[in-house]
């Protein structure tokens, strides 16, 4: 791709986000809808507590399930437990 079209791709791609951004409305917070009945804010403590400390303690409990669910299962290893090498075979010989 030469320099013309790399920079005709540039200009395109910057107008249509130039586009985009002020075709699109913010948002009215100043401005209350008809019947909008917000209750009382959230508190820093309850903030953090919602969205950092809850998730983080429900993904904990989650993979300490799977962790305890993953244990359960003796594991089976068909292709090396059941393998015993015996000192005078051919295998030792060669190795």
């Amino acid at each position: 791709m030469d320099k013309k079209n790399a920079l005709r791709a540039g200009a395109l791609a910057a107008g249509t986000t130039l586009m985009m951004l002020l075709m699109s409305s913010p948002a009215s917070a100043l401005t209350r809808d008809d019947g909008d009945d917000p209750g009382p804010g959230l508190s820093v403590i309850e903030t953090l507590g919602l969205f950092v400390v809850a998730p983080i303690v429900l993904y904990l409990v989650i993979a300490g399930l799977v962790m305890v669910g993953d244990k359960s299962h003796k594991k089976k290893d068909p292709t090396s437990s059941n393998i015993r090498t015996e000192p005078g075979t051919k295998a030792d010989a060669k190795a």
